[in-house]
């Protein structure tokens, strides 16, 4: 397998990529490195594409099964495990990742985070990494013609976006907690859409939904004693990481459009024992 570890900054950096998270990333290179080692790779002359191939499939895989668990997950009365992240945690790590750092951060992860898999992937592969769409084609299992459209139609959505919204976002996160904190309700309400949806999930095995501006506006400023909030992507949106005394207590992910506050996605309780939050522990 010296082949895979000669290749794997590379192939990691692709994983990080598509997957906007370093731990799937480590995922999906251990399933392609089974996937390798049972290969014959006798007849393959370009190995660092074929690898390349495969750990892409993986990743459309694996992104598939993430949109499959959240429909699930909402089905069946809870909110889906989010991938969480420092809103500054971009750097390369030593293996590499240098080479698409700058391509991809947080603030794109926003907008391909609302692309389906298959755009997501061709346009990784082709923008960031200037992989063919005749090599792209079958990994999508489209024509290179109907890949290099997916890539298009994904590129016009995040060229189309407002390079600013991830900051103006934060922004209106960050002033929602200053007027919970505050108790400044009239400022809550303006924060929030009129038709804004609280779902919260202690663990209990139900959804709490809370509908309307006033009603989320009054829990906000109800809750939330003693606790310190740490900002975090959640789930590629703004949001942040409770604690009490250096203990992670909630997690909380926020959909804003027009600078309003649209859905807020709170999970508190049990629901967090399993969530990687060590980074926020003690911080």
């Amino acid at each position: 397998m010296d082949d895979f570890e000669a290749h794997r900054p590379h192939l990691h950096a692709v994983a990080t990529r598509i997957l906007g998270s370093r731990a799937e990333a480590d995922d999906a290179l251990q399933e392609a490195w089974i996937r390798v080692e049972r290969a014959d790779t006798s007849d393959v002359e370009n190995i660092g594409g074929w690898l390349t191939t495969v750990v892409s499939r993986v990743c459309l895989t694996m992104l598939d099964a993430r949109k499959r668990r959240r429909e699930e997950a909402l089905e069946a009365g809870r909110l889906p495990d989010p991938i969480i992240t420092r809103p500054d945690d971009t750097a390369p790590d030593p293996e590499g990742e240098a080479l698409a750092a700058d391509a991809v951060g947080a603030a794109l992860l926003v907008v391909l985070e609302t692309l389906q898999p298959p755009e997501r992937l061709a346009f990784v592969l082709h923008d960031v990494f200037a992989v063919p769409f005749e090599d792209i084609a079958p990994i999508v299992d489209r024509s290179p013609d109907a890949a290099r459209q997916l890539a298009s139609r994904a590129r016009r959505r995040v060229r189309g976006a407002d390079r600013d919204a991830p900051t103006a976002d934060r922004q209106v996160v960050d002033a929602f907690l200053a007027a919970g904190r505050d108790g400044d309700f009239q400022r809550l309400l303006e924060l929030l859409d009129p038709n804004v949806v609280l779902r919260a999930d202690d663990g209990s095995g139900a959804l709490t939904i809370v509908r309307g501006a006033r009603a989320v506006a009054t829990r906000a400023r109800a809750g939330g004693v003693g606790r310190v909030a740490h900002a975090a992507i959640v789930g590629g949106v703004p949001g942040f990481v409770a604690t009490e005394a250096g203990v992670p207590v909630a997690v909380l992910a926020f959909t804003v459009v027009d600078g309003r506050i649209t859905g807020v996605d709170a999970l508190a309780g049990p629901r967090i024992a399993g969530l990687d939050l060590d980074a926020f522990v003690a911080a």
